[in-house]
């Protein structure tokens, strides 16, 4: 079985699942680095993930110890790669485990900064997507 690993403090865990890209890759993580110049995310790329199901990914979180379990992650899959846009995969692993949504980088630093200091839950954005299950902010934003 897999393991998950922690986020830097204050970040947001952003899991590489596709390598047949890299330059995609470089491309996600610049696009995400763009906000305020700060890191909101903590970048794994490491091809022991490649191809890992969400189902896989719940599975390792519920087998960590209550302190290294998450509460969310973010994929870069295949859709992030070949997608014009790059939108991550939001994953929680919480209070739904495997619920999923959408998230282009122009909104990644809105649910990650709420999400890691536990100010809105998973919920609250994943039940404001669009038809095509992507967050694209809240009415009035």
């Amino acid at each position: 079985m897999i393991s998950l690993p922690q986020p830097n403090d204050l970040t947001s865990l952003v899991l590489r699942t596709d390598f047949t890209d890299d330059t995609a890759w470089e491309a996600v993580k610049a696009a995400l680095r763009t906000w305020e110049g700060e890191d909101s995310a903590t970048f794994v790329s490491d091809p022991k993930y490649k191809g890992v199901s969400l189902h896989e990914l719940v599975d390792a979180d519920n087998a960590a110890s209550q302190d290294d379990r998450l509460t969310y992650l973010f994929l870069a899959d295949a859709t992030t790669m070949t997608d014009v846009e790059r939108p991550l995969l939001a994953l929680d692993l919480a209070d739904e485990p495997g619920r999923t949504f959408r998230v282009p980088p122009r909104w990644y630093a809105d649910v990650s900064t709420n999400l890691t200091i536990a100010n809105m839950d998973f919920a609250e954005f994943a039940n404001a997507i669009d038809r095509s299950d992507t967050y694209q902010g809240f009415d009035g934003d």
